[in-house]
């Protein structure tokens, strides 16, 4: 069977970008917590462009320097992360020293037990628990 492309013949989402000012700090955030560099190139004279992604992941995070005339201003980024252990995950963090939320958000069902942290930017991320919902 063949997959059928309408329209503009997107199919997946392959990153998310987030505006960094201070790359090495944001990359060592992110391997702290198991994320793998898979791309750290030079763009244009004087920046990089760097991909990190979960080591399951397909989907990764672009971190690169904010638009010429911006800055990076910290900002919810929608960005949801899982896990099959939402406690554990979250006293990982903490033990780590991540900006982290002081307890897991419980909302009962169908929402999945979730908290957020921030990476150094001050860029928010919510990690939820996998429940195999869905």
């Amino acid at each position: 069977m063949s997959k059928t492309v309408i329209g503009t013949g997107i199919r997946q989402v392959n990153l998310v970008c987030l505006p960094t000012p201070d790359l090495d700090t944001v990359i060592s955030f992110y391997e702290s917590l198991g994320f793998e560099k898979r791309t750290d190139v030079p763009m244009g004279d004087k920046y990089r462009w760097v991909e990190v992604y979960p080591p399951e992941g397909a989907t990764g995070i672009a971190l690169a320097p904010p638009r010429e005339g911006t800055e990076a201003t910290p900002a919810e980024t929608g960005i949801i992360l899982t896990t099959d252990d939402i406690d554990a995950t979250h006293a990982e963090f903490k033990a780590r020293g991540v900006d982290v939320d002081a307890e897991v958000a419980r909302m009962g069902d169908p929402v999945p037990p979730m908290f957020w942290f921030r990476d150094p930017t001050g860029h928010s991320l919510m990690v939820v628990e996998n429940t195999g919902q869905g």
